[in-house]
């Protein structure tokens, strides 16, 4: 398929504001897509590689703004992109304005190469561009988009710059796509649904589907070393769990990070965080833990940081161990990360995602002897308050309560996992802004603009926060932060919305000063969510729940 043809649909399902008119204008695109079937179905997302693949492409404002002034020509500048991207809003809408079809940039795929540029071709040199790595990786960063946009049309190079940048924004998500996928080869969304939820894939999930039908989505399964998405809990209650269910299984809930353990013995242990960054070398202590288990296994868990004693230490210290690149030992002697296997996906050959908790449990303790979460099965409000204490007094978050008979969803919050802990007040926004500090901190990011998310990659304001912020750490922020900067205006910056940050608060109250509508009264920064993306921070409609809930 020409890459602009894929343009051409691409403008149709943005323009159409229809839900189920979208559906079918995806579902039309997947029957056309041909050999190119897969890279269409994660194009759309805003994808080159699976999303159980944490490669990224790795190109930030300021590179793309360099290849796209380069394939405009010698009167363009990168700061005159920057210029047109305040004015327009979106990369989108700046290369669709530039003039990108001169000859310059064929050098980049051979001069001799007529053919017109196709999803194929895209795919391989964005692929090209994410293995890019050390010495001389940008200057070969900035030759491939150069070639890519020189030799795209206005409407391709408008979603090239979008897919570079992780901008899509078409108005397509996992939602469409799975229903897309349905509709177009005639099976069910709910196999659809399940095979997506084992692949983590939705090009192969695709394609199993054009090719299988309903026999090729039931036959997909896990495969130890890729991993999937973490079923999530949501906030529930004692009454909420007994009225559901007749037993619940509690257990506690620990103030560390969400992990998945893959591990072969006849090949490797690979660790990966909640979102599916693999952070192996990082947590050399879990590939200790796991080395003694002779079948290959997935397990969920959570990697707990701790003290001398083996006490809990807070969130935030193991969250210093997830980045860490380099000194990994010198690391681990400041922080010891212990694993706390509470789930089991797969052992030895068998999925284990329909079977129920309590079986699932079992396995878990077939495999793994120690570093086992606590469980208790109880059928009274009494017992569990007990058990929440008990997790309390020993300095955990709280408890989990859990549907003894619920099997596991991979990427869904259901009502199957209820988190019940103190009310502590937080939320997970992200930082979308922030101004320079003043005084002693002048030469630092000071205050955060934060926002919650309303959706298709899009922010809303909320508050900003400055205190709860050390010293050392305002100067880890601004490090990191600062290459995110899209624009300044005197003290205040704009920044790319891709950290998230925790952060606490008294109250939510109505406010017309942010674009949300509501501002944090008293907010105290607590963390930078490691674990999170900005697609999982907390929207809008969570905030204006919580606002309902208290009113």
């Amino acid at each position: 398929m020409d890459f602009a043809d894929f343009a051409d649909r691409v403008a149709a399902i943005e323009a159409e504001p229809a839900d189920l008119e979208v559906t079918s204008l995806v579902a039309d695109l997947f029957v056309d897509a041909g050999a190119d079937l897969p890279v269409v179905a994660r194009l759309l997302l805003g994808r080159v590689v699976p999303a159980w693949d944490s490669t990224t492409l790795d190109v930030g404002p300021s590179l793309c703004h360099e290849a796209l002034a380069r394939a405009a020509g010698p009167n363009v500048t990168a700061d005159d992109v920057a210029d047109r991207l305040a004015d327009a809003g979106e990369i989108g809408a700046v290369a669709e304005s530039l003039d990108l079809d001169g000859q310059q940039g064929l050098a980049a795929f051979g001069a001799a190469d007529p053919e017109p540029l196709t999803v194929s071709a895209v795919d391989s040199r964005l692929r090209d561009l994410a293995a890019a790595d050390g010495a001389g990786s940008h200057d070969h960063k900035v030759e491939v988009l150069f070639g890519l946009f020189n030799r795209a049309d206005s409407l391709s190079a408008r979603y090239l710059a979008r897919l570079v940048l992780s901008e899509m924004r078409i108005g397509v998500g996992e939602g469409i796509v799975r229903d897309a996928i349905a509709e177009a080869f005639d099976v069910p969304v709910a196999a659809v649904e399940r095979a997506l939820q084992v692949e983590n894939d939705c090009g192969a999930v695709a394609v199993r589907a054009r090719d299988e039908g309903v026999a090729g989505l039931d036959a997909a399964e896990l495969v130890v070393g890729r991993p999937v998405s973490a079923m999530l809990a949501q906030a529930g209650t004692a009454v909420d769990a007994l009225d559901a269910w007749e037993s619940v299984a509690v257990e506690t809930k620990f103030d560390g990070a969400r992990v998945q353990v893959h591990h072969d013995p006849a090949g490797d242990t690979r660790v990966f965080s909640r979102n599916l960054e693999d952070v192996t070398d990082a947590l050399p202590e879990i590939v200790e833990f796991v080395a003694g288990i002779d079948v290959p296994v997935i397990l969920d868990g959570e990697a707990l940081a701790v003290d001398d004693a083996g006490d809990p230490l807070p969130f935030q210290e193991v969250l210093r161990r997830f980045r860490r690149k380099h000194d990994v030992a010198r690391m681990r002697e400041e922080v010891t990360v212990e694993f706390r296997a509470f789930d089991c996906l797969h052992v030895d050959g068998t999925d284990l995602l329909d079977a129920p908790l309590l079986d699932r449990r079992e396995r878990l303790a077939d495999v793994l002897s120690d570093g086992l979460s606590p469980l208790a099965v109880v059928d009274d409000a009494e017992a569990i308050a007990d058990h929440e204490a008990a997790a309390l007094d020993a300095g955990h978050e709280g408890i989990m309560l859990k549907n003894p008979d619920s099997t596991y969803t991979p990427g869904k919050r259901g009502q199957n996992w209820l988190k019940r802990k103190p009310d502590v007040e937080t939320l997970d926004l992200v930082v979308t802004g922030a101004e320079w500090g003043e005084g002693r901190r002048a030469n630092h990011l000071g205050t955060f603009l934060l926002s919650a998310r309303v959706g298709n990659g899009e922010f809303a304001t909320i508050g900003k926060v400055a205190t709860g912020i050390t010293d050392e750490r305002l100067a880890e922020l601004s490090d990191r932060l600062e290459p995110l900067i899209r624009e300044q205006e005197g003290t205040e910056v704009d920044i790319e919305p891709r950290v998230v940050f925790e952060v606490g608060y008294e109250e939510i109250q109505a406010s017309p000063t942010y674009g949300s509508g509501y501002a944090l009264r008293f907010p105290r920064f607590v963390a930078v969510r490691e674990d999170k993306t900005p697609a999982e921070a907390d929207s809008l409609e969570r905030v204006e729940r919580l606002v309902g809930e208290r009113s």
